[in-house]
């Protein structure tokens, strides 16, 4: 009899443009391609549904792109055997309540099983739990604090707050098997953890947890095994079709197949996915070559603290511009573009920006600029 628990775990699943029509005409051997393999003979099937399943045109209040599919998205997932669906990321709040709740009774019905989002607080942090071959599982799923309420605040998503989740996986270490946590986190278009994120999934792992999975950024990332338990910094985009992103790094990810023995093994398989073709891909002979390559660099500066430090602080100065244009009460593109040509002046001085450092930095402003600003949403 085979005791092992494989438990396949995929990034970012967007299904819009492309994937969304073949949705529509329930052509999803298009959308899987030669990768559903990937997705037969494993005990539980999980994705990260980037969007509500919504026909809802009512977007909430937030700044960038509002992010849904039609509701016959949900074949794909039965398609792919998906039994568990993470909500918790920052675009399925994009139709407030209304697009959260059909999602969710939508897979409900489709007989899939949702974790990182509810109707309050309590039922958004409620872990999903599972019994396999004789073994509890326990799996978190929480994001970064990027729009994760809805205006009405009647649903939410579960945040990353450092202190609830580790008493919550504290208290789910005496009652099962196995916990996975699964994050939405990190920077946007940068392939490696900061040092305070490689910390905090640490974290998560001392408070015990037997693996940390991340998504979100939209590019793969590295991993490492920390105290004997893997821990995945960035799995990549799995399906998620976006004009002007052809022969990206937007478009190469792996998903993670965890085995559950006496310890944590792990399999990673690449992929590509919705390049001149729609759908996701096994990669071939040079692809997985290039891209194992690619996985090694990063995990070697993530193995050290000095190089992975100097990396962020390489990534800062690359972004300097946007935040800078992020602080600045102009707002807009064409704003923006003046200001960078000297048309329009920098209105924050360096007091003002002390300042922000300061409101920034410190906890207890934080919270109060916090409940200021929320009441905007």
């Amino acid at each position: 009899m085979n005791d092992e628990i494989k438990i396949l775990i995929t990034g970012d699943l967007c299904p819009h443009n492309r994937i969304e029509d073949l949705a529509l005409r329930s052509d999803y051997a298009s959308v899987f391609n030669d990768f559903i393999d990937v997705f037969r003979n494993n005990d539980l099937n999980i994705t990260d549904l980037e969007c509500p399943l919504t026909l809802s045109e009512k977007g909430r209040n937030k700044t960038g792109p509002h992010q849904k599919a039609d509701p016959a998205c949900i074949g794909l997932l039965k398609y792919a055997d998906f039994k568990l669906v993470a909500l918790a990321n920052n675009h399925i709040m994009d139709y407030s309540s209304v697009g959260v709740k059909q999602t969710m009774e939508l897979c409900q019905q489709n007989k899939i099983h949702t974790v990182g989002a509810g109707s309050d607080t309590e039922s958004a942090g409620k872990p999903f739990i599972v019994d396999i071959k004789d073994k509890k599982i326990c799996i978190f799923n929480m994001a970064d604090q990027e729009f994760l309420t809805a205006t009405d605040g009647k649903y939410q998503a579960n945040p990353v707050s450092t202190i609830d989740n580790y008493y919550d996986i504290q208290n789910a270490r005496r009652l099962y098997d196995y916990i996975i946590v699964i994050i939405h986190g990190g920077n946007e278009f940068y392939h490696l953890p900061s040092p305070r994120t490689k910390k905090l999934f640490r974290f998560f792992i001392d408070a015990g947890a037997d693996a940390v999975i991340s998504n979100h950024t939209h590019c793969f990332s590295g991993f490492e095994v920390y105290s004997e338990k893997p821990v995945f910094y960035g799995l990549g985009n799995f399906i998620y079709d976006w004009p002007g992103k052809i022969n990206s790094f937007w478009n190469k990810g792996y998903v993670v197949k965890l085995i559950l023995t006496d310890r944590i093994n792990f399999e990673i398989i690449p992929l590509n996915q919705c390049n001149e073709f729609p759908g996701v891909f096994h990669l071939n002979e040079n692809e997985n070559m290039v891209f194992l390559q690619e996985l090694d660099r990063l995990n070697k500066i993530i193995a050290d603290d000095d190089k992975l430090d100097e990396a962020f602080q390489h990534y800062i100065k690359s972004v300097t511009p946007m935040y800078d244009a992020f602080l600045e009460p102009y707002f807009g593109r064409i704003y923006n573009a003046l200001r960078q040509r000297g048309f329009l002046p920098d209105l924050l001085n360096r007091k003002k920006r002390l300042l922000l450092l300061n409101l920034i930095r410190c906890e207890a402003h934080r919270e109060v600029v916090l409940g200021i600003l929320k009441k905007y949403e």
